[in-house]
């Protein structure tokens, strides 16, 4: 079933509510996604596994998670491409029926300080970041808005509240998803859909480590706690959020940084 035909159906009323989720977690071959996978994978949930170029990891999440006796399938799709997304929701809808709790966590960064920043920099993290995040809730809200709920959950930066020199072009792209998150929120909250964002804290992931030790060092002395944030720790809590029925709009952040 195409999702130009889905969304003409209203299925709210062939949905059990013991049924297995759908869900779909962008960049989730490595790091905090690889997390969240297993995490959802644990639970029994049934998880698409998004991938860009790294199609080896991706597998290995989806061996993983049905060695754990879950259930999961990777997909090759570049968010910045409505078609590929598209695809991937669709993909979904015709394997499992629904689509039930998206996880944008797809992200890239390109550092540079703004005066030296090229369009093609500036570019390529707003449509990774911004662009790509937009590009799945509108392919998984035509599903959601006729199943009558749904969850999105956005992972956004404590850069996109406070801005970073050198990342004039992420925490801008960050800063934007917040907005999103919460235009989502106020549009699809009248269709039981809860539309979330969280700022996971520095984490010891691909991304994290190409941080100078000047920016680690300053990230940690922010922290009242002292330390870094905590892979499981985060999947946990975006794992819990997603459970929750009542809480839609709004940000977490989740380190000790004090906003």
């Amino acid at each position: 079933m195409l999702l130009k035909d889905f969304a003409r159906k209203d299925i709210s009323e062939m949905l059990p509510p013991d049924r297995k989720r759908a869900v779909i977690i962008t960049g989730a071959s490595r790091g905090l996604g690889r997390e969240i996978a297993l995490r959802f994978g644990r639970a029994g949930d049934r998880i698409v596994v998004n991938f860009l170029s790294d199609e080896q990891a991706a597998c290995a999440v989806v061996d993983k998670i049905g060695r754990s006796g879950g259930e999961a399938i990777t997909f090759r799709a570049d968010v910045t491409s409505s078609t590929e997304v598209d695809a991937m929701i669709e993909d979904t809808v015709k394997r499992w029926g629904s689509a039930d709790v998206l996880i944008n966590n797809a992200g890239r960064t390109n550092d540079g300080i703004a005066l030296r920043m090229t369009e093609e920099s500036w570019d390529k993290i707003i449509d990774t970041n911004l662009t790509g995040a937009f590009n799945t809730i509108r392919a998984a809200a035509h599903v959601m808005v006729q199943q009558r709920q749904g969850h999105i959950v956005n992972v956004s930066s404590l850069v996109g509240v406070q801005g970073r020199e050198g990342q004039a072009n992420y925490s801008a792209a960050k800063a934007g998803l917040l907005g999103l998150t919460k235009a989502a929120a106020r549009e699809f909250g009248a269709y039981n859909i809860k539309v979330n964002a969280v700022l996971p804290g520095y984490l010891p992931t691909d991304m994290g480590a190409r941080l100078s030790d000047v920016f680690h060092d300053r990230i940690l002395a922010e922290n009242t706690l002292g330390r870094a944030s905590d892979l499981r720790e985060v999947a946990e809590f975006i794992y819990q959020l997603s459970l929750l029925q009542n809480v839609s709009g709004q940000v977490f952040n989740l380190d000790s940084r004090i906003v």
